[in-house]
């Protein structure tokens, strides 16, 4: 049997609703990455040559020499909240979980929130160990409420002291350690926004951009604040009937002029993680590239004309999910599948504190 359910050959795909076919797998639990590797540049890397549809094994030590002088790498510069928190309810003293998604114009929050029973306008999360308390004032459907923090102070500050970092619950149950502060966390993070980590970016360290500065070649960075929708799998079995999720991106001037110098000297343009990818693809979608920010909502699947991105650094994703769509548009299918079981042959680790793939 495939790795990857297909009931129809790749070259009989008439529309897209087909793909979902391609994309849904079996994955050995113990492969399933609970730590991350013990130094962020050796985790393993498994280069997919397009051209040769050849497959080659390396460490992400060894990406400086896998690429060339004059390429340009294109990293996400968001940072992680301790979105997480962990609390009661005041009322019945059972255990309540929320998870930070964005501040509200009037102060207030939107949170996903989880707890037995139901929960109801009015009552109060008492947040572990305290003082923050979050009144819940709106309930705004499939678990996401509008609540109130006690504390007048931003996001971040009440974060910082109160939240936990908002682990996948495929990490340990997605409780956390101290450690975790560090490594769900890329060594370049600046922006501050997400609640999930561009994994792609975690192997990244300062070594590695020294001797990319000795190899000359260049660096940039585009910003997405990677949300929750990013690991619910699809559910629709025709991709026509997906809503993709919305994330808010930038990409600015310094990374356009970057890009623009990169096609002057004939470089290549490699996108580290699927959400660099949206972002530059995002913009050229509706035009040349340009400087841009807001929310968007690309949805990428084969086929895509990819129209700015020449090669990709990725982890490996879960099945049934959009940026496993987004891979197999950019690798081809039937390569993606053949990387996917190879990878699963020789155990490497997967998703978020996983190892890593170079599609070039």
């Amino acid at each position: 049997m495939a790795l990857f359910q297909v009931r129809r050959p790749a070259t009989d795909l008439e529309s897209p609703r087909h793909f979902m076919d391609f994309v849904d797998y079996s994955l050995p639990p113990h492969l399933i990455a609970q730590e991350p590797a013990p130094e962020r540049d050796q985790s393993r890397l498994l280069v997919v040559h397009r051209q040769k549809r050849a497959l080659s094994h390396h460490r992400l030590a060894d990406l400086p020499d896998l690429l060339r002088p004059g390429d340009l790498l294109i990293l996400n510069d968001t940072r992680v909240l301790p979105a997480r928190l962990l609390g009661r309810r005041k009322r019945t003293g059972g255990k309540c979980e929320g998870l930070f998604l964005r501040s509200l114009p009037d102060g207030s929050w939107e949170m996903l929130c989880q707890t037995r029973g139901r929960l109801t306008p009015g009552e109060v999360i008492a947040v572990e160990p305290g003082p923050l308390e979050l009144h819940l004032l709106e309930g705004l459907g499939h678990g996401h409420w509008k609540v109130m923090p006690n504390e007048r102070a931003s996001p971040d500050d009440l974060l910082r002291r109160h939240g936990h970092v908002p682990l996948p619950p495929y990490i340990r149950k997605g409780s956390d350690t101290p450690a975790d502060r560090d490594r769900y966390q890329t060594v370049f993070a600046r922006q501050e926004g997400a609640v999930a980590a561009p994994t792609a970016g975690l192997h990244f360290t300062p070594r590695i951009f020294e001797r990319l500065k000795e190899r000359a070649i260049a660096w940039s960075f585009v910003t997405l604040h990677v949300g929750l929708g990013t690991f619910q799998p699809i559910q629709a079995d025709d991709l026509r009937q997906h809503q993709m999720h919305s994330e808010w991106g930038e990409l600015p001037e310094a990374t356009v002029a970057a890009v623009a110098m990169c096609r002057a000297r004939r470089g290549r343009v490699i996108a580290v993680g699927t959400t660099s990818v949206r972002v530059l693809e995002t913009v050229v979608a509706t035009g040349p590239l340009r400087p841009w920010s807001g929310a968007t909502q690309l949805f990428i699947c084969p086929p895509y004309p990819f129209r700015v991105v020449d090669a990709m650094i990725t982890n490996f994703h879960l099945p049934r999910t959009t940026l496993l769509l987004l891979v197999s548009a950019f690798a081809g299918v039937e390569l993606t599948e053949e990387a996917y079981k190879t990878a699963i042959e020789k155990e490497y680790r997967f998703f978020s504190y996983g190892d890593a793939v170079l599609i070039l």
